[in-house]
């Protein structure tokens, strides 16, 4: 029915360069197969884990297990979990399946559209597993035992669902239909009806009979559609077959294109709130969806652009006062000096947060021209990622080092953190490790060709810009909700969910950079896409939320999202600074391009949410002055004081005193 994984074609081209067309089918083809096939010569080098965790799969054999999506769910864990290809719900149930248009409610601290088992058929099966996956698409294999019965198709962007038969079949409804001709009918349950369009088969008011390749398409009918309006979706139900992913930079943006096999016709799209709507036909209609009411339209493909974010990883000192130069060299004297072999945690989070840290301020030293420390600094650096980017792998060591996870296709630090060996937060993670590697390594040949070959694998692990025998095309990285997904299983009823779109955001960061010092101009575009994107959607949906439909949440902030909820929270901690400042750390160089995006309100209106008190010295006060920063210059002189005055015990392990200073004057 579909190709197992579609690639991802990718245009070679720099942050905001020209239009370059996409490489052919043929040539991505054989770029990956050349380049795959050393790259899994250096991950089989590495040395595999002793045991995977991931466990039994429901899934086909052949498929890269698809961790950090929006439906893995469907493929890990116990039980199939409800996943949300937005604007609907969808699950599996004890003989077939079940969707829903979910009613969007909100509380004080959560945006709620949990999974709604409106309407659906009983297939009479026993199991399903993923038989194919691509860009926003998946699709179910339902079975009784070793009979295949049929396929499921749903995807993200399309509230279709397409079941299509792989024997001739009747399948049961799970609540009366009203047929409206032959091959018509309505389906309803849960206060909502839904179109049903039968191919090649016949209906009644109990079930559809289908002959083999035979199909039947479910489509809820939004609120308030005429008749008319009713007509044109039914006839856009047509069977989804799956979905493919474009991008190209283009004119200081960096655009999208999400195309939809339909079919060979049009199908019904719901483009999210803010993405626009060109190429589509728009029907007038909206559905609630979690970020908002979103337009319910027909066509073939999602279009999509955001400006382009450069890449960068240094802060101008240039045009500071002597005064602010003469504090600042100071202050990165005092803090190098306090760095030594016991300053870089084991764990590929903390210690990777430490290997930034000092990045950064070995960046400070040699911008301020304090040519001792920052050869002091560029020794330690050097000597912690020469651990991490070993080609031999962990050899006698346990920790600062990379095995592979042959059955997941994937890298896991040694030591593992936060369920990194579940592959959770892995950009998180290795977005720290190729950041400082990307400060150090500029400009050194080098240390790029001693740290190219692991570094490479560690990029490839969450970005891969196509699928390789040894990574899955963009792990993490979800193109039409334009964020990542952090838990690699995702073993949730609400769905996967990312907390940090800052980390995300730095990681992408990351990415790119290493491209660039490393001279891989696919990495460099695929990580300035990536940045772009995640920015632009932490800006609109994290940072500066538009929540007119949502007056019952009373933040500034959505700090946790999820596939069914938006929630005011973090994993973490409760107290009134964390939801704010997750969403901050680490403020790279080039952070106050999103991050400030809302205006001095917002930033006021926030931090007034965070530290309500108007004190600085908890959790993340320190990335919180640095956003109070962004808010003009008589903030960014107050900014600067509080953080001269801030405890030492408040500054986050990815930060130093320096930083915060250097990061605030950069701002006044």
């Amino acid at each position: 029915m579909l190709t197992a994984v579609a690639l991802l074609a990718s245009a070679c081209t720099g942050p905001g360069g020209a239009d370059h067309q996409a490489p052919s089918a043929a040539a991505t083809d054989a770029a990956a197969t050349t380049d795959g096939a050393a790259q899994a010569r250096a991950v089989a080098a590495l040395g595999d884990v002793a045991t995977s965790t991931v466990g039994a799969m429901r899934l086909a054999d052949g498929l890269t297990p698809p961790t950090n999506r929006w439906f893995s769910g469907l493929v890990f864990g116990d039980a199939p979990q409800p996943v949300f290809p937005t604007p609907i719900s969808w699950q599996v149930t004890g003989g077939g399946f079940a969707a829903g248009l979910p009613d969007v409610t909100a509380t004080e601290k959560t945006i709620a559209a949990g999974a709604v088992p409106q309407v659906g058929f009983d297939l009479g099966a026993t199991t399903t597993l993923v038989s194919a996956y691509d860009a926003v698409s998946v699709t179910v294999e339902h079975r009784d035992g070793d009979t295949v019965l049929g396929h499921s198709v749903v995807a993200e962007g399309s509230p279709l669902v397409t079941y299509t038969a792989a024997r001739g079949e009747t399948i049961t409804a799970t609540s009366p239909m009203t047929p409206t001709s032959d091959d018509t009918a309505t389906l309803s349950g849960g206060g909502r009806t839904w179109q049903v369009v039968v191919r090649d088969g016949s209906l009644d008011t109990t079930g559809v009979t289908l002959r083999r390749g035979g199909s039947v398409v479910l489509l809820p009918t939004p609120d308030g559609a005429s008749a008319a309006q009713v007509a044109t979706l039914r006839d856009a139900a047509r069977p989804l077959g799956g979905s493919t992913l474009e991008r190209r930079a283009s004119g200081g943006s960096q655009r999208t294109t999400l195309s939809y096999d339909f079919d060979g016709g049009a199908g019904v799209l719901v483009p999210q709130p803010g993405q626009g709507t060109t190429g589509l036909r728009c029907t007038g209609l909206r559905v609630a969806t979690l970020t908002g009411p979103a337009p319910v339209c027909t066509g073939t493909a999602l279009r999509f652009a955001v400006d382009t974010v450069t890449p960068s990883d240094r802060l101008d000192l240039s045009g500071l006062p002597s005064g602010e130069r003469a504090t600042l060299a100071a202050q990165v004297r005092k803090d190098a000096a306090e760095v030594d072999a016991s300053s870089y945690a084991a764990d590929t989070y903390g210690g990777g947060k430490d290997l930034y840290r000092v990045a950064t301020l070995y960046r400070l030293a040699v911008s301020l021209g304090l040519d001792d420390q920052a050869s002091a600094l560029r020794t330690s650096i050097v000597g912690e990622l020469d651990q991490w980017f070993d080609p031999a792998g962990c050899g006698d060591r346990t920790a600062r080092c990379f095995l592979a996870d042959p059955t997941v296709h994937g890298l896991v630090g040694q030591q593992a953190s936060f369920g990194s060996d579940e592959f959770n937060d892995h950009h998180f993670h290795y977005g720290y490790l190729l950041s400082a590697a990307a400060m150090v390594a500029d400009g050194d040949e080098g240390l790029v060709s001693r740290w190219r070959t692991v570094a490479d694998l560690v990029a490839a692990d969450i970005a891969s810009p196509t699928a390789t025998e040894s990574f899955p095309a963009l792990r993490v990285y979800d193109p039409y909700v334009q964020h990542s997904w952090a838990s690699g299983y995702s073993p949730f009823a609400d769905g996967n969910n990312q907390e940090s779109s800052s980390e995300a955001v730095s990681a992408w960061n990351g990415v790119a950079r290493w491209g660039a010092v490393s001279g891989s101009s696919s990495l460099e575009s695929t990580g300035t896409w990536l940045l772009s994107n995640e920015a632009a959607s932490a800006q609109r949906d994290v940072l500066d939320p538009d929540l007119s439909s949502f007056p019952g949440f009373t933040h500034r902030v959505v700090s946790l999202t999820w596939g069914g909820k938006r929630d005011h929270a973090t994993w973490f901690s409760a107290a009134a600074a964390a939801p704010a400042g997750i969403e901050l750390i680490p403020m790279p160089a080039m952070a106050g391009e999103y991050v400030g995006a809302g205006g001095q309100r917002q930033i006021q209106r926030v931090l007034d949410e965070a530290v309500p008190d108007g004190r600085y010295d908890v959790q993340f006060g320190d990335y919180l002055l640095m956003y109070r920063a962004l808010g003009g210059k008589a903030e960014a002189a107050a900014a600067l004081t509080a953080a001269e005055r801030l405890p030492d015990a408040v500054i986050d392990s990815a930060n130093t005193r320096s930083y915060l200073l250097a990061w605030i004057m950069t701002r006044g």
